[in-house]
Protein backbone atom coordinates (compact mmCIF):
# COMPACT_ATOMS: atom_id res chain seq x y z
CA UNK A 1 0.00 0.00 0.00
CA UNK A 2 1.48 3.43 -0.97
CA UNK A 3 1.99 6.52 1.69
CA UNK A 4 -0.70 8.29 0.43
CA UNK A 5 -3.27 5.02 0.58
CA UNK A 6 -1.96 4.63 4.02
CA UNK A 7 -2.68 8.24 5.19
CA UNK A 8 -6.30 8.08 3.39
CA UNK A 9 -7.15 4.74 5.14
CA UNK A 10 -5.85 5.51 8.76
CA UNK A 11 -7.06 9.36 8.59
CA UNK A 12 -10.80 8.06 7.36
CA UNK A 13 -10.58 5.36 10.70
CA UNK A 14 -9.23 8.47 13.08
CA UNK A 15 -12.30 10.49 11.58
CA UNK A 16 -15.04 7.83 11.95
CA UNK A 17 -13.26 7.46 15.65
CA UNK A 18 -14.28 11.09 16.46
CA UNK A 19 -17.47 11.53 14.56
CA UNK A 20 -18.59 8.53 16.92
CA UNK A 21 -16.75 10.17 19.88
CA UNK A 22 -19.79 13.29 18.60
CA UNK A 23 -22.20 11.05 18.66
CA UNK A 24 -21.74 9.45 21.94
CA UNK A 25 -21.32 12.46 23.80
CA UNK A 26 -23.81 15.62 22.06
CA UNK A 27 -23.71 17.59 24.79
CA UNK A 28 -20.56 18.81 24.64
CA UNK A 29 -21.48 20.20 21.14
CA UNK A 30 -24.59 21.14 22.07
CA UNK A 31 -23.57 23.30 24.98
CA UNK A 32 -20.85 25.40 22.72
CA UNK A 33 -23.99 25.94 20.35
CA UNK A 34 -25.92 27.24 23.12
CA UNK A 35 -23.64 30.59 23.11
CA UNK A 36 -23.84 31.85 19.49
CA UNK A 37 -27.75 31.03 19.71
CA UNK A 38 -28.55 32.65 22.65
CA UNK A 39 -26.67 35.89 21.52
CA UNK A 40 -28.44 35.60 18.65
CA UNK A 41 -32.40 35.41 20.26
CA UNK A 42 -30.71 38.02 22.73
CA UNK A 43 -29.79 40.78 20.08
CA UNK A 44 -32.75 39.99 17.52
CA UNK A 45 -35.73 40.44 20.68
CA UNK A 46 -34.33 42.33 23.47
CA UNK A 47 -31.79 44.53 22.15
CA UNK A 48 -32.55 44.57 18.32
CA UNK A 49 -34.76 48.08 18.65
CA UNK A 50 -31.86 49.77 20.13
CA UNK A 51 -28.74 48.57 18.43
CA UNK A 52 -30.43 48.49 14.74
CA UNK A 53 -30.49 52.30 15.61
CA UNK A 54 -26.35 51.97 14.94
CA UNK A 55 -26.46 50.93 11.14
CA UNK A 56 -28.83 51.87 7.76
CA UNK A 57 -28.57 55.88 9.35
CA UNK A 58 -30.01 54.73 12.38
CA UNK A 59 -33.37 53.87 10.38
CA UNK A 60 -33.19 50.32 9.92
CA UNK A 61 -35.97 47.85 11.47
CA UNK A 62 -35.67 44.62 13.52
CA UNK A 63 -35.48 42.55 10.02
CA UNK A 64 -32.76 44.45 8.32
CA UNK A 65 -30.94 44.11 11.93
CA UNK A 66 -31.19 40.50 12.17
CA UNK A 67 -29.66 40.25 8.18
CA UNK A 68 -27.25 42.35 9.55
CA UNK A 69 -25.79 40.30 12.56
CA UNK A 70 -26.55 36.64 11.44
CA UNK A 71 -23.26 36.52 9.59
CA UNK A 72 -21.38 37.61 12.54
CA UNK A 73 -23.18 34.90 14.19
CA UNK A 74 -22.54 32.24 11.94
CA UNK A 75 -18.60 33.03 12.06
CA UNK A 76 -19.42 33.11 16.16
CA UNK A 77 -20.63 29.55 15.83
CA UNK A 78 -17.79 28.40 14.11
CA UNK A 79 -15.40 29.77 16.96
CA UNK A 80 -17.35 28.43 19.71
CA UNK A 81 -17.63 25.26 17.57
CA UNK A 82 -14.07 24.54 16.93
CA UNK A 83 -13.43 24.78 21.24
CA UNK A 84 -14.51 21.32 21.30
CA UNK A 85 -11.35 19.69 19.02
CA UNK A 86 -9.18 21.60 21.64
CA UNK A 87 -10.76 19.83 24.33
CA UNK A 88 -10.99 16.36 22.69
CA UNK A 89 -7.07 16.57 21.48
CA UNK A 90 -6.53 17.63 24.77
CA UNK A 91 -8.14 14.76 26.47
CA UNK A 92 -6.40 12.51 24.19
CA UNK A 93 -2.97 13.89 25.10
CA UNK A 94 -3.62 13.84 28.90
CA UNK A 95 -5.07 10.25 29.20
CA UNK A 96 -2.28 9.20 26.92
CA UNK A 97 -3.80 8.05 23.62
CA UNK A 98 -1.82 9.73 21.80
CA UNK A 99 1.47 8.14 23.10
CA UNK A 100 -0.76 5.02 22.44
CA UNK A 101 -1.25 5.75 18.87
CA UNK A 102 2.11 6.81 18.01
CA UNK A 103 3.46 3.34 19.22
CA UNK A 104 0.90 1.80 16.32
CA UNK A 105 1.50 1.18 12.92
CA UNK A 106 0.04 3.80 11.63
CA UNK A 107 0.10 6.70 9.24
CA UNK A 108 1.09 9.34 12.29
CA UNK A 109 -0.70 12.63 11.05
CA UNK A 110 -4.01 10.26 10.53
CA UNK A 111 -4.56 11.12 14.25
CA UNK A 112 -4.43 14.89 14.18
CA UNK A 113 -6.23 15.08 10.60
CA UNK A 114 -8.69 12.91 11.74
CA UNK A 115 -9.51 15.58 14.54
CA UNK A 116 -9.12 18.44 12.14
CA UNK A 117 -11.98 17.07 9.51
CA UNK A 118 -14.18 16.00 12.28
CA UNK A 119 -14.14 19.44 14.04
CA UNK A 120 -14.52 21.12 10.04
CA UNK A 121 -17.70 19.08 9.22
CA UNK A 122 -18.99 19.61 12.93
CA UNK A 123 -18.65 23.25 12.39
CA UNK A 124 -20.42 23.23 9.19
CA UNK A 125 -23.14 21.77 10.96
CA UNK A 126 -23.67 23.40 13.57
CA UNK A 127 -23.65 26.41 10.96
CA UNK A 128 -26.33 24.98 9.19
CA UNK A 129 -27.97 24.27 12.73
CA UNK A 130 -27.55 28.07 13.69
CA UNK A 131 -28.85 29.41 9.92
CA UNK A 132 -31.83 27.29 10.49
CA UNK A 133 -32.53 29.20 13.41
CA UNK A 134 -31.75 32.57 11.75
CA UNK A 135 -33.57 31.77 9.13
CA UNK A 136 -37.19 30.83 11.46
CA UNK A 137 -36.98 34.52 12.71
CA UNK A 138 -36.97 36.24 10.04
CA UNK A 139 -33.22 35.97 7.56
CA UNK A 140 -33.62 36.42 4.23
CA UNK A 141 -30.36 36.53 2.27
CA UNK A 142 -32.45 36.92 -1.17
CA UNK A 143 -29.64 38.69 -3.04
CA UNK A 144 -27.60 35.65 -2.94
CA UNK A 145 -26.83 33.76 -6.15
CA UNK A 146 -26.32 30.03 -6.17
CA UNK A 147 -22.30 31.20 -7.30
CA UNK A 148 -22.30 33.40 -4.22
CA UNK A 149 -24.05 30.51 -2.01
CA UNK A 150 -21.16 28.50 -2.94
CA UNK A 151 -18.76 31.45 -2.19
CA UNK A 152 -19.96 31.86 0.97
CA UNK A 153 -19.81 27.96 2.19
CA UNK A 154 -16.27 27.88 0.96
CA UNK A 155 -15.56 31.04 2.94
CA UNK A 156 -17.31 29.18 6.00
CA UNK A 157 -15.00 25.97 5.61
CA UNK A 158 -11.89 27.95 4.92
CA UNK A 159 -12.53 29.73 8.30
CA UNK A 160 -13.28 26.37 10.07
CA UNK A 161 -10.14 24.82 9.13
CA UNK A 162 -8.04 27.88 9.96
CA UNK A 163 -9.60 27.98 13.22
CA UNK A 164 -9.82 24.06 13.95
CA UNK A 165 -5.90 23.75 13.41
CA UNK A 166 -5.45 26.20 15.92
CA UNK A 167 -7.64 24.80 18.34
CA UNK A 168 -6.00 21.50 18.03
CA UNK A 169 -2.21 23.40 18.54
CA UNK A 170 -4.12 24.97 21.79
CA UNK A 171 -5.71 21.66 22.83
CA UNK A 172 -2.20 19.40 22.70
CA UNK A 173 -0.15 22.27 24.17
CA UNK A 174 -2.91 22.58 27.36
CA UNK A 175 -2.20 20.16 30.02
CA UNK A 176 -5.64 18.99 30.55
CA UNK A 177 -9.05 19.50 28.95
CA UNK A 178 -10.06 22.53 31.33
CA UNK A 179 -7.26 24.45 30.43
CA UNK A 180 -7.46 23.84 26.73
CA UNK A 181 -11.50 25.16 27.05
CA UNK A 182 -10.34 28.17 28.69
CA UNK A 183 -6.94 29.34 26.83
CA UNK A 184 -9.49 28.55 23.34
CA UNK A 185 -11.98 30.92 24.91
CA UNK A 186 -10.92 33.78 22.54
CA UNK A 187 -11.49 32.08 19.54
CA UNK A 188 -15.58 33.37 20.99
CA UNK A 189 -14.70 36.75 22.31
CA UNK A 190 -13.32 38.08 19.59
CA UNK A 191 -16.62 38.21 17.56
CA UNK A 192 -17.79 40.35 20.11
CA UNK A 193 -15.32 42.83 19.61
CA UNK A 194 -15.61 43.20 15.76
CA UNK A 195 -18.58 44.06 13.13
CA UNK A 196 -20.52 41.24 14.10
CA UNK A 197 -23.51 43.26 15.77
CA UNK A 198 -22.56 47.44 15.15
CA UNK A 199 -20.37 48.96 12.44
CA UNK A 200 -17.13 48.91 13.39
CA UNK A 201 -16.93 53.22 12.54
CA UNK A 202 -19.17 53.84 14.93
CA UNK A 203 -17.30 52.19 17.73
CA UNK A 204 -14.82 54.84 19.99
CA UNK A 205 -12.08 56.16 17.87
CA UNK A 206 -9.23 54.05 19.84
CA UNK A 207 -11.32 50.88 19.58
CA UNK A 208 -11.20 50.85 16.14
CA UNK A 209 -8.31 49.59 14.96
CA UNK A 210 -9.06 46.76 17.67
CA UNK A 211 -12.49 45.95 15.79
CA UNK A 212 -10.85 46.09 12.30
CA UNK A 213 -7.05 44.98 12.22
CA UNK A 214 -8.70 40.83 13.16
CA UNK A 215 -9.99 37.67 11.35
CA UNK A 216 -13.61 38.30 12.24
CA UNK A 217 -14.34 41.23 10.89
CA UNK A 218 -13.35 41.17 7.29
CA UNK A 219 -14.72 37.42 6.92
CA UNK A 220 -17.88 38.80 8.26
CA UNK A 221 -17.97 41.79 5.72
CA UNK A 222 -17.41 39.31 2.80
CA UNK A 223 -20.12 36.80 4.02
CA UNK A 224 -21.92 39.99 4.34
CA UNK A 225 -21.51 41.12 0.86
CA UNK A 226 -22.15 37.09 -0.54
CA UNK A 227 -25.38 36.79 1.03
CA UNK A 228 -26.73 40.35 1.30
CA UNK A 229 -25.31 41.89 -1.88
CA UNK A 230 -23.25 44.79 0.26
CA UNK A 231 -19.98 45.89 -0.53
CA UNK A 232 -16.77 43.70 -0.04
CA UNK A 233 -14.29 45.35 -0.97
CA UNK A 234 -11.12 44.01 -0.42
CA UNK A 235 -12.11 42.20 2.28
CA UNK A 236 -12.26 38.79 0.18
CA UNK A 237 -8.55 38.89 -0.06
CA UNK A 238 -7.69 39.54 3.81
CA UNK A 239 -10.17 37.02 4.54
CA UNK A 240 -8.20 34.70 2.63
CA UNK A 241 -5.22 36.02 3.52
CA UNK A 242 -5.65 35.61 7.30
CA UNK A 243 -7.31 32.07 6.58
CA UNK A 244 -4.29 30.65 4.76
CA UNK A 245 -1.75 32.16 7.98
CA UNK A 246 -3.83 31.06 10.30
CA UNK A 247 -4.02 27.33 8.62
CA UNK A 248 -0.15 27.45 8.07
CA UNK A 249 0.76 28.89 11.83
CA UNK A 250 -2.13 26.40 13.29
CA UNK A 251 -0.67 23.75 11.14
CA UNK A 252 2.75 23.89 11.95
CA UNK A 253 2.11 24.58 15.74
CA UNK A 254 0.29 21.37 16.15
CA UNK A 255 2.39 18.68 14.23
CA UNK A 256 5.46 20.16 16.62
CA UNK A 257 3.52 19.23 19.14
CA UNK A 258 2.52 16.17 18.19
CA UNK A 259 6.45 15.30 16.79
CA UNK A 260 8.10 16.34 20.38
CA UNK A 261 9.05 13.40 22.23
CA UNK A 262 7.31 12.96 25.88
CA UNK A 263 9.42 13.96 28.94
Amino acid sequence: MSSLSLAVRDSSTMLKRNLLHARRYPSGTLNLLLAPIMLLLLFVYIFGDVMSAGIGGGGADRSEYIAYIVPGILLMTIGSTVIGAAVYMSMDMSEGLIARFKTMAIHRGSVVIGHVIGSVLQCIASVVLVGAVALAIGFRPNHATALEWLAALGLLVMFALAFTWLAVGIGMASPNAEAAANSAQPLILLPLISSAFIPAETMPGWFQPIAEYQPFTPAIETLRGLLLGTEIGNNGWITIAWCVALTALGYRWSMAQFNRDPK
